[in-house]
């Protein structure tokens, strides 16, 4: 029997979500959920319905996991815990120091309601997560580090084309290279912000506009900006279109350490992600972890669940025996 899906939410997070559908046989897409007119919603699934989300409820026999494509800001402080009253649900919640708060308020709705509600499902918050979590239990004596990029930040691409002045743009993260290469090499090194990343940004200016204002206001933009070295370049709306057009991420966890009776021998410990497109890869956690929260539910938890507490044999459609056989 297939796992029934709900899709809330269809920008390019919800659109990823529907293709990973595409890729798991034993999952089907039930229906979309917007805030929008559903007659002006075209989705690629002919099988499936686009409801409005007042209608969600009304279908809350009919799917057995949700997943909440909505933003970290705003939408999902609110949906995740009102939408785990009637399902279990998957989000890619990804504001780190929020995390805490938002657990708690999942957890009593998915609790009282019998539901299972996994949040910050994606890459970072995610993939690295448990990257950090494994490195760290592995190698006590160490240190952690993270790099993101080289790719398209989409808070700080939005933060750019909130500028006066400002048309459109793109923001770049990249790593610094001398730093990554210290970390591969087990130095330890002591980073600022500043020596781990730069930040590049390409920006389609308003006729007329104040060029060297808006390129003073990036720079200096707090908590955005302010600690990293940025470059700006201005460049015509179609150059724009044509050269940075994608979503691409990635990056890098690294944890290096000593083991011995004197710390002897050092060890690193690295995984990497080189996205072609953020929102299709971090859709493609959420639809393991869906399956996951599935499973969970059937087997009678309830409450708030993170990666750190989902058994990996949950996230693969195939069964013990065949994961004994094949890949361990």
């Amino acid at each position: 029997m297939s796992i029934r899906i709900g899709i809330l939410g269809y920008g390019n997070l919800g659109r990823g979500v529907e293709c990973a559908i595409k890729h798991n046989p034993d999952m089907e897409l039930v229906g979309v959920f917007t805030r929008r007119d559903p007659a002006t919603v075209k989705i690629l699934t002919e099988t499936a319905k686009v409801y409005s989300v007042d209608d969600a409820e009304k279908l809350k026999n009919k799917i057995d996991v949700m997943i909440l494509c909505g933003g970290s800001a705003t939408d999902l402080p609110q949906q995740t815990p009102k939408f785990a009253q009637w399902f279990n649900v998957v989000d890619s919640f990804d504001t780190h120091k929020k995390i805490p708060e938002h657990f708690a308020a999942v957890d009593q709705a998915a609790a009282e309601n019998g539901h299972v509600g996994i949040i910050s499902v994606g890459w970072d918050p995610g993939m690295f997560s448990l990257n950090r979590m494994y490195a760290n239990a592995i190698l006590t004596n160490g240190k952690d580090y993270t790099f993101w990029g080289k790719g398209v930040s989409q808070g700080h691409s939005d933060a750019i084309r909130r500028i006066k002045g400002v048309k459109d743009g793109k923001q770049y993260t990249i790593p610094v290279e001398a730093a990554l290469e210290a970390v591969r090499k087990g130095e330890n090194p002591e980073l600022t912000t500043r020596e781990k990343h730069t930040r590049e940004c390409f920006v389609v200016a308003e006729e007329g506009a104040d060029l060297a204002a808006i390129e003073q206001e990036i720079k200096t933009m707090p908590n955005y900006f302010d600690e990293y070295d940025t470059t700006v370049h201005f460049i015509s709306e179609e150059e724009l279109k044509r050269d940075h057009s994608g979503i691409p991420h990635g990056g890098f966890v690294i944890r290096s350490g000593k083991t011995g009776w004197n710390d002897e021998n050092s060890h690193v410990i690295e995984y990497s992600l080189k996205l072609d497109s953020n929102p299709e890869f971090t859709s493609s956690v959420i639809i393991a972890y869906a399956r996951a929260a599935y499973r969970m539910n059937q087997e009678g938890q309830k409450g708030c669940k993170t990666v750190f507490d989902v058994a990996p044999a949950y996230l693969s459609a195939m069964s013990g025996e065949e994961l004994r056989k094949h890949l361990l």
